[in-house]
């Protein structure tokens, strides 16, 4: 067994430690689920409309697992059919807007359903009537004019056709297709959207922002601490007087400073404001590696055989310090999350309806002591999961990249 374990390489060593570590493993394995949710998107979310909008007010504020028999009506306008990737990246406009009903009768042309009134599901009642053929097909607004002759109805759709079709034909449509059961497995908000849907594309934004807020984090940070440590004097001196000025500066303060002086709360600044406070223990850390390395034999071999500086850095003594460099971004990772949702709290992050985990605990949190916590705890839960995972993940690099680690 010895001898076997003297023939791995320093990084099969690291990843039999990584694997070894249970608690990072259940990191790895949550982020990775999170990841693979993020890049579904609308296929897998109940609600696929864009932004997680769609608004049914007589269902708010409706606790976790509620149901409910809805009626779809068919919107008299035409819809443009979207591509699959469309629909997994942007979602796509549902052609149906749901009234949840209690019951419903057919008679003729015309079908009567109770309709449940806002906020009270066990509450009274409102019976309406709708146009059967209206709830089936889109009709044009120009010639909305149905006309019924016997057991047939004649009309105009949204293209401008004349639509024929049979009493008989559509109430069996009715009763198959648009009379259905809905649940919804986080219940809804007070705008009666699905909590559910929002979370898991809320789940985007967190790793998108931590994702962007690494790579310009590791870009700028990697860059300013190895050319500081390298070539040291003046150099050193003012690139630790940047870090030093805004090592001083509270994090979520340059991130404010930052989004008002761009005078935009888009989603891409946000991303860049982030990124822009994160670079400074990155620059810290590979400084100090830098530092420890460039004095080392295999540096001076390079040296005296006229590499330039660049080429010393990247080729030799980066690669040297991946280790603790991959560690500080796990835990850039889960302090973007927390920054981003923080930011979106108090309002300055990702504007709604745009669903992120910050923005839903702002529209939601006033709920937590009226009766429905479950609209602040759930996107908690998750932002707290998220974060524990990354930090999981990053002390699992940590213990695996240590040499004096056994397996």
């Amino acid at each position: 067994m010895e001898i076997e374990q003297s023939g791995l390489s320093p990084n099969q060593k690291a990843i039999k430690r990584l694997l070894k570590n249970k608690s990072a493993l259940f990191g790895l394995v949550f982020i990775l689920a999170a990841v693979f949710v993020a890049i579904s998107g609308y296929l897998i979310t109940p609600d696929s409309t864009p932004d997680v909008n769609d608004q049914i007010t007589e269902i708010a504020l409706q606790p976790p697992g509620f149901q409910s028999e809805f009626l779809a009506i068919r919107k008299n306008r035409k819809l443009e059919e979207v591509s699959f990737l469309e629909k997994m990246i942007f979602g796509a406009v549902n052609p149906y807007y749901y009234v949840p009903i209690t019951g419903y009768k057919l008679r003729g042309d015309s079908i009567y359903v109770s309709v449940v009134s806002a906020g009270e599901q066990s509450g009274p009642s409102i019976e309406k009537r709708y146009n059967a053929a209206d709830v089936v097909y889109p009709i044009s607004a120009e010639k909305r004019e149905v006309v019924r002759r016997g057991d047939q109805l004649s009309f105009y759709n949204v293209d401008e056709k004349l639509q024929l079709e049979s009493l008989t034909n559509i109430s069996k449509t009715i009763a198959e297709k648009q009379i259905y059961n809905r649940s919804f497995l986080l219940g809804t908000d007070h705008l009666g959207r699905c909590m559910f849907s929002r979370l898991i594309i809320g789940v985007r934004i967190s790793l998108l922002v931590g994702l962007i807020a690494v790579i310009i984090s590791l870009t700028i940070g990697i860059i300013l601490g190895a050319v500081a440590g390298y070539y040291g004097g003046r150099i050193d001196d003012m690139i630790m007087l940047l870090i030093n000025t805004i090592w001083s500066i509270p994090t979520l303060l340059m991130v404010f400073a930052i989004v008002l002086a761009l005078n935009n709360r888009g989603v891409s600044i946000i991303f860049i404001a982030v990124g822009l406070t994160m670079w400074v223990d990155v620059a810290r850390i590979v400084r100090g590696q830098v530092l420890a390395l460039k004095n080392v034999s295999f540096v001076e071999a390079a040296q005296s055989m006229g590499f330039g500086g660049w080429r010393i850095i990247s080729k030799h003594i980066l690669p040297n310090v991946l280790g603790p460099v991959m560690v500080i971004a796990a835990a850039n990772f889960a302090t973007a999350i927390l920054l981003e949702a923080g930011l979106s709290y108090l309002g300055f992050g990702i504007q709604p309806p745009t669903p992120s985990w910050g923005n839903m605990l702002n529209e939601n949190y006033g709920y937590a002591i009226s009766g429905k916590p479950f609209l602040a705890f759930i996107p908690a839960f998750a932002i707290m999961l998220l974060v524990l995972a990354f930090n999981l993940v990053g002390n699992g690099f940590r213990d695996a990249l240590d040499v004096k680690s056994k397996i």
